[in-house]
This record gives C-alpha cells, sequence and structure tokens, in this order.
C-alpha cells in the first residue's frame, strides 16, 4: 500500500467564472478555451478544504 500526492485537474474562478485546466506537459494552470472571466480579477479559485490532495492505492 502506497499514498499518492494528487492535484486538482481544473479549477474555476468564483468571482468571474474563469476556467483552468492543469497543463501536466508545461506543469502549469493554462485558461481553458472556452472560458470566460476577467484577466484583472483577483481570483479566488473553488480549492478548498473538501479536496484530498493525498489518496492511498494498492
Amino acid at each position: 500500500m502506497s499514498i499518492s500526492l494528487r492535484h486538482p485537474t481544473e479549477r474555476v474562478c468564483e468571482r468571474c467564472g474563469r476556467t483552468e485546466q492543469w497543463d501536466a506537459d508545461t506543469e502549469s494552470w493554462q485558461v481553458a478555451t472556452d472560458s470566460v472571466g476577467s484577466i484583472y480579477c483577483i481570483h479566488e479559485w473553488d480549492i478548498n478544504g473538501s479536496f484530498v490532495p493525498f489518496a492511498e492505492s494498492e
């Protein structure tokens, strides 16, 4: 049994609705092609305490 570290693959700003997706190749967040929102927003991402970054695998 081992523990692996997970990370979110998508996030949405709760203020302006901007959507970003994780790009594993560049190891950074990229704006989704169909995203709305403002580049001037101080983003508040929907990632909160309910996300569990550690997962047990057998």
